[in-house]
């Protein structure tokens, strides 16, 4: 339940609520609405845009001053909440969603931004991590080869249907974490409920779908030939879950989950009995933060007293130049910044 009625101060960098836009792609189910209360009238609902300035689905300012404008109008007017982070260039760099996989999703790959720029109007390419918040009983996903295999012998199984035997399944199970690079062939499996944290982009080339249909009764587009120039062919190792440090500081645990050239992203346990600065998320930080909470609730104040009540499936934009900040609740977070 997002509160949208917060009131802040009109002076100074403060937080805001984000409101999100849904996609009902044929794969989705409907616990992002059941779990996470986002009350948006798609069924199924499958991916949440959370934080999102790409025109394909921004998301919406829901508290504070500038409440009903789109995120991307707001950041264009204050380029000073993006921070002055090399990666930003005046643009909000990341896109981080909630993905509810009911069904699996097709077998697909992205490309990196050097294919993206010559073959995609200048787009960026796709880098990306999944932290796994949920996972029924079996559920797995589809992570590049067993072994190597060679263009024309994938292209062929593609053809004749027989591409499944080729493809590395590994099971997945709450609280997981991979970091998906661009080439890797990958889907995510029926019964996995995921926060990804991405590049802006909307690039996917879809190797293989099931044979499903979409709505219209039609065989959805794939893309094999752009696939295949981006797909990375050679075998991998099934990804192994890292060792991972909780540090602890008073009323709040925080473990670094990824760090790449494009975000890092860090998990926060929040358990206060008090107010507790938010100093570890404030260190003389030159970008912008978002926190996705996925569990829990609490409460965000600035120092002059005005508050954000966030609750389960929140998500609340920092910019780079904001206020010192308190926090008080019990909540679990994801933390991204560049």
């Amino acid at each position: 339940m997002t509160n949208t009625n917060t009131s802040w101060s009109s002076e100074g960098s403060l937080p805001f609520l984000l409101k999100p836009q849904g996609k009902d792609y044929l794969w989705g189910g409907n616990r992002l609405n059941d779990d996470f209360s986002k009350n948006i009238d798609l069924s199924p609902l499958a991916e949440t845009w959370e934080c999102s300035t790409h025109p394909d689905g921004p998301s919406t300012v829901a508290s504070g001053p500038d409440a009903g404008r789109l995120l991307p109008d707001v950041l264009r007017e204050h380029p000073e909440y993006l921070g002055t982070h090399p990666k930003t260039k005046g643009e909000l760099p990341i896109l981080i969603k909630f993905i509810d996989a009911y069904k699996d999703l097709s077998v697909q790959v992205h490309p990196d931004d050097a294919y993206a720029r010559v073959h995609e109007n200048g787009s960026l390419g796709k880098t990306e991590m999944w932290y796994v918040l949920d996972a029924s009983k079996g559920a797995q996903l589809v992570y590049g080869f067993y072994h190597d295999i060679d263009r024309e012998t994938l292209k062929k199984s593609l053809k004749d249907g027989t591409v499944e035997k080729y493809l590395q399944k590994v099971k997945v199970q709450k609280d997981d974490v991979f970091y998906v690079e661009p080439g890797t062939v990958h889907g995510i499996g029926a019964g996995a409920l995921i926060a990804e944290i991405q590049e802006s982009s909307n690039l996917t080339y879809r190797l293989y779908d099931y044979n499903r249909v979409d709505k219209n009764g039609k065989l959805r587009e794939l893309h094999i030939d752009k696939a295949l120039d981006v797909a990375d062919l050679r075998g991998k190792a099934a990804p192994r879950q890292p060792m991972r440090v909780l540090k602890y500081r008073p009323g709040c645990a925080l473990e670094l989950l990824c760090r790449c050239q494009y975000f890092q992203v860090e998990r926060m346990l929040v358990n206060t009995e008090r107010c507790r600065n938010m100093v570890d998320f404030q260190t003389e930080s030159n970008s912008f933060q978002v926190l996705l909470c996925t569990s829990g609730c609490g409460v965000i104040f600035s120092e002059g007293g005005e508050q954000i009540n966030f609750f389960k499936g929140d998500c609340i934009f920092v910019p780079a130049s904001s206020v010192p900040l308190k926090i008080h609740g019990k909540a679990q977070m994801l933390k991204v910044s560049c």
